[in-house]
């Protein structure tokens, strides 16, 4: 397979390089002063990706969605997992999601465990840093996808690009079952495989338009579907299937179930909708920012119309949905980052440079017209990397850094129960907290009667209320975490009932998608009222 892909994209490669953007026979020469023997192998090249993506890993400080997170890490069937304690999300009840990315976390914390390196550091940062492996593979294959398609020259501008881009920043070295679809996709379309299907059925979207593209233009298409596709779908599902029947206990098909949900039932819609243009108007906009006029400048000089209508064909299966997130759109990050980002680094390539190699190449008439790249460069990097550090380290902080403090009190044998009183899933809950400490939060799993509240909504509408009820029935935890927009109205009820403020930790500068949250709060009983738990 990647002899034939290798043959086609180096036709492709070779033509543009001859007629669009003559680079001295197709590379060489470093990127944003890096020397050129990083870029002598794949091997120097991945060995730069991971050393970024590991720094990338350890500098993310947030969380962007807690319960992925949960569902990666410690979303499972006790009996089944090999740990004996954690929450089993909703997702899994339905079926809907696949074992084989849950699966890889195990695995990691058996091996940290067995050389008892199960502290809260390690059971924190590792799987992230094990992402930044995977992430480092991914920025490696959309180097080399990029060369295919272009030629070395480009290739180095797209992982520029890749590198510098807030939201590959933001989203790759995350535990998202997202990120790894990205890393898998990328891989796959350089080898043809569909293995991102695997970990989310959603990948199928990608591979249905580039299926029947090349169905369409292939010379024999029997030999295409019996030799490739169908060999290729039934191998993903067959591995796919035994490893959910293994660990579900019985046959479950998810695919279907995650079909008959999001599209059929419209049961993602329970979390909230967008407009049909979301994607294209806010969504992908964001993500790219500043990269976002060079890939479109891209795209139609380079005239390469099967990839980007790959993005195009992803944003609107996906705009069909009602509900839209940021991170389902990381899900064509491949087609953003080697795709979109791509073209951006076609464009980089295609400007006049600095360097005296660049002057003794002939530049395109079109690009000629622009000024030196090393401006771009600077206009990129300023946009972007601030964006990724602001992001990454400061923004909606709290949620992790408040699992972090209660993970070491935990180990320390000084928390004896929690009750969450936050917005949905607002928490990393057992992914970040490995012990085994009894939590409670407010439920929020979606239910098809239509107007339904459920106990996050019913909590955010009245808090004094719902907590009145509560009160009634609850198991007195001994710490209460909450955020500063709800404690206002709860801080007298706290007080009546023996807890008191022992930690705060900021949160956001400005409100997202409700009220500010600017900070979260931990409340703890008394150390008499505690040792009566």
């Amino acid at each position: 397979m990647e002899e034939r892909r290798r043959g086609d994209g180096e036709g492709e490669g070779a033509e543009l390089s001859k007629k669009e953007i003559p680079i001295g026979g197709g590379g060489g020469g470093g990127v944003g002063g890096l020397p050129d023997w990083l870029f002598a192998s794949d091997g120097r090249v991945w060995l730069l990706c991971l050393i970024f993506r590991v720094v990338n890993a350890l500098l993310v400080q947030d969380l962007l969605q807690p319960r992925r997170a949960l569902a990666s890490l410690r979303g499972r069937p006790p009996r089944r997992f090999w740990v004996m304690y954690g929450h089993l999300t909703w997702e899994w009840k339905e079926g809907i999601r696949s074992y084989l990315h849950p699966m890889v976390f195990v695995l990691l914390y058996k091996v940290l465990s067995f050389l008892h390196l199960d502290v809260p550091w390690f059971m924190i940062k590792a799987p992230r840093l094990l992402q930044s492996v995977f992430a480092s593979f991914g920025d490696l294959f959309t180097y080399k996808l990029s060369y295919v398609l272009f030629n070395k020259h480009v290739a180095q501008w797209t992982l520029f690009s890749q590198l510098t881009c807030w939201f590959m920043f933001f989203c790759i070295t995350r535990t998202l079952s997202n990120s790894l679809e990205t890393v898998l996709t990328s891989i796959s379309l350089f080898y043809w495989l569909s293995l991102a299907c695997i970990v989310r059925p959603t990948s199928a979207i990608t591979w249905l338009y580039l299926g029947i593209w090349e169905f369409v233009k292939a010379d024999d298409r029997y030999k295409f579907l019996f030799l490739e596709v169908f060999p290729i779908g039934i191998l993903v599902l067959v591995l796919s299937c035994m490893l959910d029947w293994l660990m579900y206990g019985s046959l479950v098909f998810v695919p279907l179930n995650f079909l008959k949900f999001n599209l059929l039932s419209s049961g993602g819609d329970y979390y909230g909708t967008h407009k049909w243009h979301w994607y294209f108007t806010q969504g992908f906009p964001a993500m790219l920012l500043t990269f976002l006029p060079f890939s479109l400048i891209g795209i139609i000089h380079s005239k390469k119309w099967r990839p980007s209508g790959l993005v195009a064909w992803v944003l609107g299966v996906h705009s069909i949905l009602g509900h839209k997130e940021f991170r389902l759109e990381f899900q064509v990050c491949p087609a953003g980052a080697s795709l979109a980002l791509m073209f951006s680094g076609y464009f980089l390539a295609a400007v006049p440079g600095c360097a005296p190699r660049d002057h003794n190449r002939k530049i395109s008439s079109f690009f000629i017209r622009f000024p030196s790249r090393k401006y771009f460069m600077l206009f990129l990097i300023a946009t972007n990397v601030p964006m990724a550090l602001y992001m990454s380290l400061v923004h909606q902080r709290g949620s992790e850094d408040v699992m972090n403090f209660l993970a070491y009190e935990a180990r320390d044998g000084k928390v004896k129960s929690i009750l969450f009183l936050t917005p949905c899933h607002a928490t990393p809950y057992y992914s970040t907290l490995h012990e085994k400490v009894p939590m409670q939060f407010l439920d929020c799993s979606p239910t098809l009667e239509k107007g339904a509240l459920d106990e996050s909504d019913q909590f955010m509408r009245n808090p004094t209320a719902f907590m009145s009820d509560m009160v009634g029935n609850w198991s007195l935890p001994s710490h209460i975490v909450l955020f500063d927009s709800e404690e206002s109205q709860l801080r007298d009820f706290l007080f009546s009932h023996s807890f008191s403020e022992v930690k705060r930790f900021f949160h956001a500068h400005f409100k997202v998608d409700r009220d500010l949250q600017a900070s979260i709060a931990v409340y703890a009983l008394t150390e008499e009222e505690r040792q009566d738990i």
